[in-house]
């Protein structure tokens, strides 16, 4: 066994429809669809990170245990983008500051200020880059 560490190769997220779910993703993070294999769909790997969409029998059952955070130089204007494409901001989470977005098939997400530290937190966790 040897000391090197581990890193996260691949993200994979189930989906009822990979095919619409793997849209989504690529015209959002501009990463075109490079592979379908089985039930799989693959984006282009990029600095190093793999993501795919796996075909899953059955909806997301409750609120994510894990989500990714999107940077951007203007959270505001992605917002809109990513209504376009056909997600929808989760109103439940706007007392916490963060723009909380939520994928075609409800996976969640934040859309946060690009740059290391540029979101501010308070003692109880809540953000106001939107403010």
């Amino acid at each position: 066994m040897t000391e090197t560490p581990l890193h996260i190769d691949t993200l994979v997220i189930d989906a009822e429809s990979p095919e619409r779910l793997a849209g989504f993703w690529s015209e959002l993070l501009s990463r075109p669809v490079v592979d379908r294999t089985g039930p799989y769909i693959w984006l282009r790997r990029e600095n190093g990170l793999g993501l795919g969409f796996q075909q899953a029998g059955e909806s997301r059952p409750g609120k994510n245990r894990m989500h990714f955070d999107i940077a951007s130089p203007d959270p505001a204007a992605e917002q809109q983008r990513v209504e376009t494409l056909g997600g929808r901001r989760l109103q439940e989470y706007t007392d916490g500051g963060f723009l909380v977005m939520a994928d075609p098939e409800g996976n969640e997400f934040c859309i946060i200020p690009e740059g290391s530290g540029s979101v501010g937190l308070d003692d109880q966790g809540h953000a106001h880059y939107l403010d």
